[in-house]
């Protein structure tokens, strides 16, 4: 169990005498005498408490707690009041403080609280040791990114397909990362140290395909836009999936293949041969909520890859992202990602530039229409997906001028 205790007080006499009653509690007490002499120790990884005055010369109690509440929200600050503070200590607890104690306490008062804010503190640095521990060795977690349902779904369901040892079909609109999602089931399946190849589908032949064979032995073989294959070698892969080819068959496109099938273009037998496990990537248009966990990551990403600090995405700026349609979906996003940190976000600044109200209007806008499509237009599916009561759901729908019949399938 942790054991420090950040202790924040500017009478030496209060410090001296807490310090003490940890100690003898087998505590480790790190003593500071103000905010500022305590702020570089207040991080995200602190392995311990607060616990401060809220009275004290230049900043005060509660800048101290707004300041560990912005390093890590799940920090536990305890606050020490003096006589007729109360009321204040009770402001400070709706703020995010952990408890309060007003002085002077007993040594069994200021032990007992203190104990559970550790073991609150314990059990959070454990999870969080444990989270890490899972993404680093979960593929899906740690390269499909999302906090929406959709995007949990989809992790669940890549996890599943890729231990499985057939082949997968993975479908998806232009840009959602069809082939990235490819290679995380090969690296979520015990074929993960053998190798995945990648190709593309249009004018491969079929000796291009049988080499494309040999290299992923063992492994995986990608094909992407699976229609735009010549006739000759989606013969050629058919056969070679009816033998035993020492490689799981992975096939993606953005093109509606049933439609391709009866257009002629795509091999009958090949398709059904293929799509006995077929995994759909959703599009922006149906997660807005994710645009800006995708964002944020983006940014991220082009700032390593400039060598340059990431700049700073308001609230404002990715609730204007969220109000786009982003019909180039994951990869029209990592452009404005790459332009935004290079100072040239001039695609989205018309957005970015409306009013609050009209912002919030569209992102609430996107998420009645998503829910819609999610549940096939079933309306009162969608309102409970939403948490929102069908009377306030169906006045919304009535308010943008949405038909939930148009999201029918």
């Amino acid at each position: 169990m942790i054991t420090q205790v950040l202790l924040v007080d500017d009478d030496a006499a209060v410090r001296d005498a807490v310090a003490q009653t940890l100690e003898l509690a087998d505590l480790e007490p790190i003593i500071a005498a103000s905010f500022v002499a305590a702020k570089d120790l207040i991080t995200s990884g602190f392995r311990g408490v607060i616990l401060s005055d809220i009275r004290m010369p230049g900043r005060d109690g509660f800048h101290l707690l707004e300041y560990a509440k912005a390093q890590d929200p799940d920090l536990p600050v305890i606050l020490l009041t003096g006589e007729g503070d109360v009321p204040m200590a009770v402001k400070a607890m709706d703020q995010g403080a952990f408890g309060f104690l007003e002085k002077p306490c007993s040594p069994n008062d200021l032990l007992s609280v203190l104990e559970r804010a550790l073991h609150t503190r314990s059990l959070v640095l454990e999870n969080r040791r444990l989270r890490i521990l899972v993404e680093t060795g979960d593929p899906a977690a740690r390269l499909l990114f999302g906090d929406s349902d959709l995007a949990q779904a989809m992790r669940t369901r890549v996890r599943r397909v890729a231990q499985l040892e057939t082949d997968v079909l993975i479908t998806g609109a232009l840009g959602t990362g069809i082939s990235k999602v490819a290679e995380v089931i090969h690296l979520s399946s015990l074929r993960s140290k053998a190798p995945f190849v990648k190709r593309a589908g249009s004018g491969m032949s079929p000796e291009q395909l049988g080499d494309a064979m040999d290299v992923a032995q063992n492994g995986s073989l990608f094909i992407d836009e699976i229609s735009q294959l010549p006739a000759e070698t989606q013969l050629a892969i058919f056969e070679l999936l009816e033998g035993n080819s020492g490689v799981r068959f992975m096939a993606g496109s953005t093109r509606n293949l049933d439609q391709a099938v009866e257009d002629g273009i795509l091999n009958s037998d090949l398709f059904y041969r293929i799509d006995v496990t077929r995994l759909r990537i959703p599009s922006l248009a149906e997660r807005p909520e994710d645009i800006p966990v995708l964002f944020r990551h983006y940014v991220a990403q082009a700032s390593e890859q400039a060598g340059i600090t990431p700049p700073e995405v308001s609230p404002e700026f990715l609730a204007s992202l969220m109000t786009q349609d982003w019909p180039g979906n994951a990869r029209s996003l990592m452009s404005a990602a790459m332009r935004f940190v290079l100072g040239m976000p001039e695609d989205i600044s018309e957005a970015a530039e409306l009013g609050l109200s009209e912002q919030m209007a569209r992102v609430e806008r996107s998420l009645l229409a998503a829910a819609l499509g999610r549940h096939n237009g079933r309306a009162v599916e969608a309102a409970e997906a939403l948490k929102l009561p069908r009377k306030t759901f169906y006045d919304k729908l009535a308010r943008y001028g949405i038909r939930a019949e148009d999201y029918r399938r």
